[in-house]
């Protein structure tokens, strides 16, 4: 976990302000909700769907995307951790759960999800740890990612590169 604020509880974050808030951006929040209780208190996908689903506010949330985080990355889990630990420079012990899922969320997105560009991908996982994690967890989580996305959208990242959107 970062060291100076802990982060939202899945009950806080679904409080969250913002009514112009995009559907998959929803969507997004409440898959991290989700996949926060997932990892820290090992319950099922389907019996986190059942609580998430009742929260306040799902129904602004494209739930199609929303199951395909939640189940994704709960079935993907070994596999998303393969390819973030390599990234990491501390043990997954040591980042905080709501890191974790944000990077589950991206790392993701960014392989199964290649409607959403690369950079969105990003900046949307970074305001998820900026909203929910702690202080500088945003950091971690846009270093950890900004390294992936080369490998996992090598020809979209080099395009950006070219056209000198990026460095």
């Amino acid at each position: 976990m970062n060291d100076q604020t802990a982060p939202q509880t899945p009950a806080a974050a679904g409080t969250r302000k913002s009514s112009a808030k995009p559907a998959r951006s929803r969507s997004r929040e409440f898959a991290l909700q989700a996949l926060y209780q997932h990892i820290v208190g090992r319950n099922e996908a389907s019996d986190i769907d059942v609580f998430t689903r009742d929260l306040s506010g799902f129904h602004k949330a494209d739930s199609a995307h929303y199951d395909a985080l939640l189940y994704g990355c709960t079935e993907q889990a070994q596999a998303l951790d393969a390819l973030i630990g390599p990234k990491l420079d501390r043990s997954f012990a040591e980042i905080s759960p709501v890191e974790h899922a944000v990077m589950w969320i991206g790392v993701y997105e960014l392989q199964h999800c290649l409607d959403v560009p690369w950079r969105v991908v990003l900046n949307e996982c970074i305001e998820l740890a900026k909203d929910f994690g702690g202080t500088d967890g945003h950091k971690y989580v846009n270093a950890v990612l900004g390294g992936l996305a080369p490998e996992l959208r090598a020809a979209e990242v080099q395009a950006d590169r070219q056209a000198g959107r990026i460095k």
